[in-house]
């Protein structure tokens, strides 16, 4: 049963990360109005963003699909954390997405985590 939660919860963050990543790909402005920042300025970064974004996911996907491995997820939601907890605290007031992206990031980490601890007993 918790192999199959774990599945299920790798693959919610699989699709989350490219659903992320195509937004920012292809509406780049709407996703950055949308998270809360004003002024959004050249599409590149934003883009690139994007693309990142898309090559965690693939990475996700064959690390836990050939190994069963979370490392790569775990090391990108931890560090996406700290990195945008530290980003809400040094710009604040932040952008609403921001802040919830650190929460999000966190909760998606350690819930693989606290499954996948749960499926390898």
């Amino acid at each position: 049963m918790t192999e199959r939660v774990e599945r299920v919860l790798v693959v919610l963050v699989i699709l989350h990360s490219v659903a992320v990543g195509m937004a920012l790909l292809t509406v780049p402005d709407f996703a950055l109005r949308f998270g809360g920042w004003e002024e959004t300025g050249p599409a590149f970064f934003p883009r690139q963003a994007g693309v990142f974004h898309i090559v965690l996911a693939m990475g996700y996907a064959i690390e836990y699909f050939r190994h069963r491995g979370i490392t790569l997820l775990l090391s990108a939601k931890s560090i996406a954390f700290v990195f945008l907890g530290f980003s809400t605290l040094l710009m604040w007031p932040a952008p609403w997405i921001v802040p919830f992206s650190a929460l999000a990031d966190g909760l998606m980490g350690y819930a693989v985590a606290l499954v996948h601890r749960r499926a390898s007993h």
